[in-house]
Formats: structure tokens, C-alpha cells, sequence
């Protein structure tokens, strides 16, 4: 392969084939990224075989279970991201310029987060930019920092954890809601202001949906194992179980509507990790779209602890 030549990258290498090689090593598979490029394997193949004979080296190792970046790879696919990241910047700076407050915004975050805090604050929204178009995507917390780094999202809310990867996002301080104990009325802890996990962990908890991975993390830190009596995926079937007996439920307290206060007993968990911490996520290192900022002021513009809607 011949030296890396600053003019035939200029001349020769065009946004297409940048987006194919950004791609094959988010999807580590070639294959994956035409699909997701819409373009066939065989020109994926070939513009990425091109763009390394341009380069003068490889950029994927390729083997049995598909493609990884060479280190050289790894330093084009970052700053690839940054030319992607510039090329939206330029776009919605001028769209401003050109069209108002106008475009795409898209919001990813979790149904216990979208559902209490962001869709009033996302009606209001629309409402004093009825021409900003906001695309919703409902996911977990893994994926929305995927999203967010992979430039698939504008903005991420999400709730901190340790296991989370912050790679590739910068965060901002949102919110704060806590963790509170379903328990059925007449239970024995129902009477008090709050319960340990240790005091819960021998009851039959019911996980719901990323709850199960804090309370395997909890029970492990006591040295014991965590098995759900049940596992649900919506906080009202976790409530309706509890008030049907069958166990007791650990979930935000904003996932706790009005209505099921007079048919459970709720109580504090008395856990450092009760405290749900809820953070805004960008694209690390890339300044955020007119209408994305504006979105991010206004829920800034709010304090932590406000209720949310239920």
C-alpha cells in the first residue's frame, strides 16, 4: 500500500465511503453496514478496500465473526465522527439562518423517564416551535448512550449507573427522583417509613424491566443471589401483582400513579442507590443543533426536585 497522501483523500474519498467505514466498525459486521447504509455488500467491500489503499494501511482486521478497527482505524473512525458531527452543525446552523427553528429533533430516553418528567416538557415544546419536528425513541439506558454517540439521537436522557459506558457522550446533571418500595396493604413493613434491601431481598420482588440488574448488583454486595419472583416490564402490571398479593415492587416514585397510593403501601428504600440520578446526553465534543439547545435550556430551566406528572 502506498503513503497516506493528503490530496488523493481530498480528491478520491467522498462522504459515502466515510459513512460505510464509520459504520462497518459500529456494526463490526461489512455486511451490517450496507444495510444500514442501504448500498450493496459488494460496494461496501469496495470502498472500503479503496479507502485503505488510499490511506496506505489497513484500518479493519477482518476475521470469522466479522470486521474490528486497527489502531490506525480507530484514530480515522474518531475523527470521522467529528466530520459527521460538523457536517449536522453546519447544516442546522444555516437551516437557522435560513428557515427558523425548523428541522428534526430527535429524543431518546426510557418509558420511566419519557412518561412522568419529558412529555410535558416536550408539549411545551412544540408548542413554542411548532416547526421543529420531535422524533421520540423509546429505549433503555444502553442504547440511548449508543444512540447518542453514534450521532442516531440528538439528545439523551437517561439514569446514571454504574455499569453504563459514558464513552462518546458528554453529560449534563438533569434531575433527581428516588426508588421507592411497593408493598401490599396489611404487609408487614407497610406501617413503616422505610426498608433496607437485606429486609427485602428474602420477600418475592418483582423486577421491573433494568431494575433487575441493581438489585443483582445489591444482592451481590450482600453476598447473596437475586432471583424475581416475577419479571414485568410496565411499573402498573409490578403495582397491580402487589396489589394482588403476589410480592413487592422497587421502582421510581414517579412511576407510582395517584391512583394506586390507596391500593399499596409505599415506603422509602433506605439505599445509597435509591437516589435515581437523571442526566442529559450529547455527542461528546460536538456542539448541539439550534433546536436541541433550546430544548436543553428549558429543561434545565426547571428545578430538580420539581414533582412529576402522574
Amino acid at each position: 500500500m502506498s503513503a497516506f497522501n493528503r490530496l488523493h483523500l481530498i480528491r478520491q474519498v467522498d462522504l459515502l465511503t466515510l459513512r460505510l467505514f464509520l459504520s462497518a466498525v459500529e456494526e463490526k459486521q461489512i455486511g451490517l453496514a450496507a444495510i444500514r447504509e442501504n448500498v450493496s455488500a459488494s460496494t461496501a467491500t469496495k470502498r472500503i478496500h479503496d479507502l485503505e489503499a488510499i490511506a496506505g494501511i489497513e484500518l479493519l482486521d477482518r476475521g470469522p465473526r466479522g470486521v474490528a478497527p486497527t489502531p490506525a482505524g480507530a484514530v480515522l473512525a474518531r475523527h470521522v465522527r467529528k466530520i459527521f458531527g460538523s457536517l449536522e452543525d453546519i447544516r442546522s446552523e444555516i437551516a437557522a439562518f435560513t428557515e427558523g427553528m425548523q428541522g428534526d429533533l430527535t429524543i431518546a430516553s426510557a418509558r420511566s423517564i419519557f412518561a412522568p418528567f419529558l412529555a410535558r416538557e416536550l408539549g411545551e415544546f412544540y408548542r413554542q416551535y411548532p416547526q421543529v419536528r420531535l422524533i421520540v425513541h423509546e429505549i433503555e439506558n444502553k442504547e440511548i448512550l449508543h444512540e447518542i454517540a453514534r450521532g442516531e439521537a440528538d439528545l439523551g436522557v437517561f439514569a446514571a449507573a454504574h455499569e453504563l459506558d459514558l464513552t462518546g457522550v458528554d453529560v449534563t446533571p438533569y434531575r433527581r427522583d428516588r426508588i421507592v418500595v411497593a408493598l401490599p396493604r396489611g404487609h408487614r413493613f407497610a406501617d413503616r417509613l422505610s426498608v433496607t434491601f437485606a429486609e427485602l431481598l428474602p420477600e418475592p420482588l418483582i423486577a421491573v424491566g433494568p431494575m433487575a440488574g441493581a438489585f443483582r448488583a445489591a444482592a451481590r454486595r450482600l453476598g447473596e443471589e437475586f432471583e424475581p419472583a416475577f419479571s414485568v416490564r410496565s411499573g402498573e402490571v409490578a403495582l397491580s401483582l402487589v396489589q394482588a398479593g403476589l410480592g413487592v415492587a422497587a421502582q421510581p416514585e414517579c412511576m407510582v400513579p395517584r391512583e394506586f397510593l390507596d391500593r399499596v403501601a409505599v415506603v422509602e428504600l433506605a439505599e445509597p442507590w435509591a437516589e435515581r440520578k437523571i442526566h442529559l446526553a450529547t455527542a461528546a465534543g460536538r456542539r448541539p443543533g439550534p433546536a436541541c439547545r433550546a430544548l436543553i435550556e428549558q429543561l434545565l430551566d426547571r428545578p430538580v426536585d420539581e414533582p412529576p406528572v402522574s
